[in-house]
């Protein structure tokens, strides 16, 4: 199997700035909320062209299945968040949660699996 890349859609309140965004991310960065077991990458990103043009969205790149779901259920019975790893809870709860326009347990988002490729 190959790796799975999920597309987290950040929708930020009013008066919420890609700026404070880009804070807390960097923030939760330096205290290791995003230590977690398989996750070989991740991104803040800024749309620019397109139907998310200007808006944001994180990209999480998972070594494999196995580690996605282990983390988070598999797609058809996905964990609920009191299961999830608790760095991530303080990362939504505390991070997140303040700049979210709702639940960020409830954004929209994609798990994609790779198929071909690993290249860079």
């Amino acid at each position: 199997m190959g790796r799975i890349i999920s597309i987290h859609e950040y929708e930020l309140k009013e008066g919420v700035t890609l700026q404070m965004l880009i804070e807390a991310f960097q923030q939760a960065e330096v205290a290791g909320l995003f230590r977690l077991p398989g996750l070989e990458r991740y991104s803040l990103l800024l749309g620019l062209k397109g139907a998310r043009s200007g808006r944001a969205a994180a990209l999480w790149v998972y070594e494999s299945r196995e580690a996605w779901e282990a983390l988070w259920g598999p797609s058809d019975q996905p964990l609920g968040p009191e299961a999830h790893p608790s760095n991530w809870r303080v990362w939504e709860e505390d991070f997140l949660a303040p700049l979210l326009q709702g639940d960020p347990d409830r954004i929209l988002y994609t798990a994609y699996e790779e198929v071909t490729g690993q290249g860079a």
